[in-house]
């Protein structure tokens, strides 16, 4: 081939493709328009939720993966249909067929990130917990800091920052201690044998009402004499308080301090551990200064 026949070949291509892309200026400006009102749609979606969000107290990590999946929608719609004007042997239907086909193989690898993803939008939606809520899940336990699509960040109470995935939190129990304002807690409290028992009640129960972090002004405290143990009668001794982790230790402390003084000032015995020892054969006892004057 010459030099001559191949400059008439390439510019034959040049003019077919120059009069092809002038034929599909008509359907380039229609796909084009389309992409600037999906822009449209889309930037008018996310203000309607966020807005939405605001009014309704939604949470903000919510909002934005409402906002997110809204606008993901409406350009995937809108990237098709321009797709479709531009090239019209791709039909919608195609396109998402060969998204399908995709999708499960970046599915496949990318499992544990969707399935994080996935648990994140439900927590999100069925609000189990909240920021601040103080949980425990298998052996993790702290106050909830932050929750985002792909883990929460929970803060322990020696102020480590535990990073943990969304779907360990969606498949196993999760304890919320700060679900509710009140909680009770219970101590074991002994009284010696000798003691009586009703007097004893009567004393530990009015020593916890006294307390100021009890609130029995809620629910009762309750005192019920429990079992007989090796050295004393047991109590158990229930009341109500804050649920925050550290108002339980709080109120526990001053509850054990108030039991300990009213029974010491009303000569109730809480008696150490006793032992008795039994021996099968006698034995002999002397007395320190007959061996020493037999020395």
């Amino acid at each position: 081939m010459s030099w001559e026949e191949m400059l008439t070949t390439v510019q034959e291509r040049l003019i077919t493709y120059w009069d092809g892309l002038v034929g599909s200026l008509p359907k380039l400006g229609a796909a084009l328009f389309l992409i600037f009102l999906t822009w449209g749609a889309v930037t008018l979606a996310r203000a309607f939720i966020r807005k939405l969000g605001s009014k309704t107290r939604m949470r903000k990590n919510l909002t934005d993966v409402l906002s997110m999946l809204a606008g993901t929608g409406l350009w995937l719609m809108g990237t098709l249909i321009a797709l479709a004007i531009v090239f019209p042997s791709i039909t919608p239907g195609k396109a998402l067929t060969t998204l399908g086909l995709g999708s499960v193989a970046i599915g496949f690898a990318f499992k544990d990130t969707f399935e994080n993803f996935l648990a994140g939008i439900l927590i999100l939606l069925r609000e189990p917990f909240a920021i601040g809520d103080h949980v425990e899940c298998d052996d993790i336990e702290g106050q909830i800091e932050e929750i985002t699509i792909r883990d929460t960040h929970v803060r322990q109470t020696d102020g480590q920052l535990v990073v943990v995935p969304n779907h360990l939190l969606f498949q196993n129990p999760v304890t919320v201690r700060t679900n509710r304002d009140l909680r009770r807690t219970t101590i074991i409290c002994g009284v010696a044998y000798g003691e009586n028992v009703d007097d004893a009640r009567s004393v530990i129960e009015a020593a916890v009402r006294e307390v100021d972090s009890v609130r029995n002004d809620v629910k009762d405290v309750q005192v019920f004499a429990q079992e007989f143990a090796a050295s004393s009668i047991n109590f158990e001794v229930t009341w109500w308080t804050g649920s925050q982790p550290l108002d339980i230790r709080t109120s526990r402390d001053q509850v054990v301090a108030a039991v300990k003084r009213a029974l010491d000032d009303a000569g109730i015995e809480i008696p150490f551990p006793y032992r008795t020892l039994t021996f099968n054969e006698p034995i002999p006892v002397r007395e320190q200064g007959a061996q020493d004057e037999a020395a």
